[in-house]
């Protein structure tokens, strides 16, 4: 991977393919490799002719770590995103995130609305609205010694989940405790872009995103079926919808 200086912090990116650029934008204690290339995006946007162009969090995979909660602002890691854009040269290009890479998705066309072309905004929906869930469990699933003890089921699979990636885990829960953050009607009325809103049937974390893209002018929402948070990312239905609004 490249590598450049967004704000002081090193962030590691990759850009292959030609075309029309879209920006791949990971969830949380994950990667760019594990969340894009592993379940066949790469594969599938370099058939729809498009550059793609994928980074790591700060915090996460080949990028810095960093273990200052005030690091993690979601609105600091949407200009990580805007930094990369600009560094490459990029006009308005499509931004695609899953679950907390939406989320920064989102904050850029808020902050920025005249950078993004379009966003597609997956493993989100309207539990945006409310103040984070699972803090705590998760933070402490990450830093425990003894997964075995994990009684969340939600915190659980993210420490089974970082772990699967090699993550360095107190870099994760410090960035876990700060990231996440609310969205209101309001905030999200000021994005210019068209944006589509998806997440998997049995999602109860992201909950709904058709009360999610009502809020946002050029909204619009899809639902993939029968799959929940972890399991909507590579599935063929996501691949389906994703062609459909690019066509």
């Amino acid at each position: 991977m490249e590598k450049f200086r967004s704000d002081g912090v090193e962030i590691a990116y990759h850009v292959e393919g030609e075309g029309a650029p879209i920006v791949l934008v990971h969830g949380f204690a994950s990667t760019h490799a594990a969340n894009w290339i592993n379940p066949g995006w790469v594969d599938q946007l370099r058939d729809m002719e498009r550059q793609i162009v994928m980074f790591d969090l700060r915090g996460h995979g080949q990028s810095e770590l960093l273990y200052d909660p005030e690091a993690y602002r979601l609105t600091q890691l949407a200009q990580d995103l805007k930094n990369l854009i600009a560094h490459l040269g990029l006009q308005r290009p499509d931004v695609m995130g899953y679950s907390l890479g939406a989320m920064i998705a989102l904050r850029l066309g808020v902050d920025a609305p005249d950078v993004p072309g379009s966003i597609v905004a997956a493993g989100i929906g309207d539990t945006l609205y409310r103040p984070p869930e699972h803090v705590a469990p998760v933070v402490e699933a990450l830093l425990t010694d003894e997964p075995d003890s994990i009684t969340d089921m939600a915190a659980k699979a993210f420490r089974i989940f970082a772990d699967q990636n090699k993550q360095d885990r107190r870099a994760l829960a410090t960035c876990f405790q700060r990231a996440r953050e609310p969205f209101t009607p309001d905030v999200l009325a000021q994005i210019k872009c068209r944006v589509l809103v998806v997440a998997g049937e049995k999602d109860v974390l992201a909950g709904d995103p058709y009360a999610l893209a009502s809020s946002i002018p050029l909204g619009g929402a899809a639902l993939i079926p029968r799959r929940d948070h972890m399991r909507a990312v590579g599935d063929k239905a996501f691949f389906e919808i994703v062609r459909n609004y690019y066509a």
